[in-house]
């Protein structure tokens, strides 16, 4: 099976200088466990070739300031893929979506309506796109990265 990543990054419109100065990459990793000899069990990122339902998968978006003056009020979005269950951030300071990134909010503000028009609270399961927004101006040269889980449905 082959995952697609689509990365977006929005930024608000006072930070249009970021917009030209701030790369960003993403990977996909699949997280395999092994069992060695004597019973220890390990655990490793690796580049995912073929996944199966049931794999752990790290995504890693990575953003960088090649410019020379810092980035600030950097949004990053990423959807998940169809073929994905969210499992999670790794990365603090996320909000998610359960509607294609209309609106967002913590998880536990969240609620999925039902079809006979109840509601109930959502979980990681109904969130389809995840989303940070740097608190701190991304100093020139610098970067980091966000993560989030997923599992191949």
């Amino acid at each position: 099976m082959k995952l697609f990543l689509t990365l977006l990054a929005f930024l608000l419109p006072s930070a249009a200088l970021a917009q030209n100065q701030v790369a960003l990459t993403s990977e996909v990793l699949v997280e395999r466990t092994t069992t060695d000899a004597s019973g220890v069990a390990r655990v490793s990122l690796e580049a995912p070739g073929v996944v199966t339902p049931g794999d752990r998968l790290v995504f890693v978006l990575s953003y960088r300031n090649n410019g020379t003056a810092p980035a600030s009020d950097f949004v990053v979005s990423n959807p998940i893929p169809d073929s994905v269950s969210f499992d999670g951030a790794e990365s603090p300071g996320a909000v998610y979506s359960i509607d294609g990134g209309r609106t967002w909010g913590a998880l536990a503000a969240l609620s999925v309506r039902n079809a006979d028009g109840s509601s109930r609270p959502a979980t990681l399961a109904d969130v389809n796109s995840v989303q940070w927004r740097l608190a701190q101006p991304i100093s020139a040269g610098s970067g980091g990265e966000l993560r989030f889980r997923g599992i191949v449905k």
